[in-house]
């Protein structure tokens, strides 16, 4: 994939989104900008674009991995994020950096948005994880907070961090949505390309975790 065009004739899946757009007659601008362009494939200019996210593009076209692309601002709130799952037509996931207590670990958790996280339920599956500081991920994935997300592995060169997926994201959609490294653009691409060749290009394995539903 070296270029980027507006969809027009692909599967239902990617249909138009012209209907998702925000109509000023009816409700105020948001505080926030969302191109409901969906894009096949990297930016045809990276101008503006930083070097790891271009990176992560380039990973995904080297495997062959088809997906969908929005432009957007930072979302601020969960509400706003709820438009991109619309413009993308599944449910975003959200991933927890995490640690255990004896610094010996370190996860990446992914999971529905709509789950809490509790960390009761992940030591009782062997886990006893809590929240990580920021320099945790500065340190491994060469990230900040707010821009965590699976393709940032590519950047754990030493594997240090274990990757955790609830078995709803894995089961339930086919589509498997994340942030390019930066959180000013999504994609979407199916599941089975992200466990078949995304991680193992990655050199990294998985554990199914079970966490209870919203």
């Amino acid at each position: 994939i070296t270029h980027s065009h507006t969809v027009s004739a692909v599967p239902s899946t990617y249909n138009s989104t012209q209907n998702l757009t925000y109509n000023p007659t009816s409700a105020p601008d948001p505080p926030y900008k969302i191109d409901p362009t969906r894009y096949i494939g990297r930016p045809s200019d990276p101008t503006g674009r930083i070097s790891q996210e271009i990176r992560s593009y380039e990973l995904l076209g080297s495997l062959l991995i088809p997906y969908i692309r929005l432009d957007h601002d930072a979302m601020p709130t969960v509400e706003a994020c709820q438009e991109i799952d619309k413009l993308l037509e599944l449910k975003v996931y959200k991933n927890l950096f995490l640690r255990n207590a004896q610094k010996t670990g370190i996860y990446l958790l992914m999971l529905p948005g709509n789950k809490k996280f509790k960390t009761s339920v992940l030591s009782r599956q062997q886990f006893s994880p809590i929240f990580a500081k920021p320099e945790y991920m500065k340190m491994h994935l060469d990230i900040t907070p707010g821009f965590v997300s699976i393709p940032a592995l590519m950047n754990d060169a030493e594997y240090h961090i274990q990757l955790l997926i609830d078995r709803d994201a894995m089961q339930k959609q086919e589509y498997f949505p994340c942030h390019p490294y930066v959180n000013t653009s999504s994609i979407k691409f199916r599941t089975r390309d992200l466990l078949e060749k995304l991680l193992p290009a990655m050199g990294h394995s998985y554990i199914v975790v079970d966490l209870p539903g919203a």
